[in-house]
């Protein structure tokens, strides 16, 4: 064995087949390909404690203190106003009629009153409209301008009100005098994103620049910059993308849910592992609801043709568990990534649907064409320190994968993952084009665009995560 760390479990089921089952299914030389520079606007990085410049207002002198009458500090609240010179407010103003470049709508920006205030010359009237329309600015273009009861299903939470607070950037950009430059860097850095905005640009059919405009707000939902490498599943187009440095290394076909109940949720979650041989508990909703877990105590034959264990407590419950095998549900592998709607990738032996066009079928998870390659490229990926590790991983998870035993392989490195839906893009072979909308998430988005923009959004979704009755073999 190598120097990786695994975690392996008994066996369980009968072994499978001693032959590697990566020995055509191996990962490209290129996984781990040289790391270009990413041309980018710079933003200041307000996560770090470095000292501030002396002219420069600290952290602290950024927010206002919320006393009681006994002088108790009960809260502090960032100070969301500044003192704007009228050459500030003039490049502000300015500035409103260039959102149209990102789909959003400069009336939204009250350029009308800033003009009246600059008329008026400086003072609290001007620091006031300056600085509220400059906090709505950030919010859109940095958070997205879609209410969150309109993301329907959306359990992303965007990082960047975080990483980028409003009050830190109101402050640099007053300090700077860079109002133009301190709002443009919050766009979203994907190649994706600005593909849609130039295609913006050539589009004059008002339906279709609506689409776009509600694409380019799910870039916002994210964060402003995904990393280097990661895995992105768009589930209307049914393919789930490897990216390494902006480039697409590997794609590959997937099931999603189906609609209604089962839809595949939008997340952003992070792989910690990849699961080798794995097992599957199966869901109460069918132990119970759909009779298997009767079916498995009173059967044992078909229990045991079928690969399911079930035990029964004190209390009546009944665990029916599937074991690792070539018939499990979920195959010979899935990424862990915990998450509260126990959504994942995996393998699966219904390899048939994969050749579907409309591959909306599965109970929530994302079943992956390519998964044994996929989960090993994760292994090599989340483990590997240079290309001379690369055979040992393969080497190792070819055995594990053949011993039929459950094997949580940890990855040293994680990789974000992102579940995202956008019904008009760049598909995996680098296309403009629509996608069907498969859940109708469209009409809530579009009818946002239409009506007034709304003030203090929720950050997080209110809708309560779906129990996924995980994955049977569906046809």
């Amino acid at each position: 064995m190598t120097r990786f760390r695994l975690i392996i479990g008994s066996a369980m089921g009968a072994a499978l087949c001693a032959t590697s089952v990566f020995a055509q299914d191996s990962a490209p030389e290129d996984l781990l390909p040289p790391e270009p520079a990413r041309v980018t606007e710079p933003l200041p990085d307000y996560t770090r404690d470095a000292p501030q410049p002396a002219a420069q207002p600290s952290v602290e002198e950024s927010f206002d203190d919320i006393r009681m009458s006994s002088g108790e500090v009960v809260q502090q609240l960032p100070v969301l106003e500044r003192e704007w010179t009228l050459a500030q407010a003039e490049k502000l103003l300015a500035f409103i009629p260039t959102v149209a470049d990102e789909g959003l709508v400069p009336g939204d920006y009250r350029a009308e009153a800033l003009a009246a205030a600059i008329a008026q010359g400086r003072g609290p009237a001007l620091d006031a409209v300056a600085s509220e329309i400059f906090i709505w600015l950030v919010e859109d273009l940095r958070d997205g301008r879609t209410p969150m009861d309109a993301r329907r299903q959306w359990f992303v939470v965007d990082p960047d009100p975080d990483v980028l607070p409003s009050h830190r950037l109101l402050e640099t950009a007053v300090e700077t005098g860079d109002i133009a430059g301190t709002l443009r860097a919050l766009n979203p850095v994907s190649p994706d994103y600005a593909r849609l905005k130039e295609d913006l640009a050539r589009t004059s059919d008002p339906a279709k620049r609506k689409l776009i405009r509600a694409n380019m707000d799910r870039w916002r939902w994210l964060a402003r910059d995904l990393g280097k490498q990661y895995l992105l599943a768009n589930v209307p187009e049914y393919q789930l993308r490897l990216t390494v440095n902006d480039k697409i290394i590997k794609h590959y076909r997937v099931v999603v849910g189906k609609p209604g109940r089962t839809a595949t949720p939008q997340l952003s979650e992070m792989v910690e592992a990849v699961i080798f041989n794995p097992t599957w508990t199966v869901p109460q909703s069918i132990v119970k609801g759909e009779g298997l877990g009767a079916k498995v105590l009173n059967n044992p034959g078909w229990a045991r043709a079928n690969n399911y264990t079930a035990t029964k407590g004190a209390n009546g419950w009944i665990t029916v568990v599937q074991q690792p095998g070539p018939g499990n549900s979920l195959g010979l592998m899935k990424l862990d990534m915990p998450n509260p709607h126990a959504i994942f990738f995996h393998d699966t032996p219904a390899k048939s649907l994969f050749a579907r066009d409309v591959r909306a079928l599965s109970h929530g998870c994302i079943r992956v064409q390519g998964a044994r390659e996929l989960a090993m490229t994760m292994a090599m990926l989340g483990n590997a320190e240079s290309r001379e590790d690369l055979p040992a991983i393969q080497q190792e998870v070819s055995e594990i994968t053949a011993s039929g035993k459950y094997t949580r392989y940890p990855m040293e490195k994680q990789w974000p993952a992102y579940i995202t839906y956008f019904t008009y893009g760049v598909d995996v072979n680098g296309e403009l084009r629509q996608f069907d909308d498969i859940y109708g998430r469209d009409a809530p988005v579009l009818a946002a665009l239409d009506a007034p923009r709304q003030d203090d959004r929720a950050r997080e979704t209110s809708e309560e995560a779906v129990e996924i009755v995980d994955d049977l073999q569906t046809s």
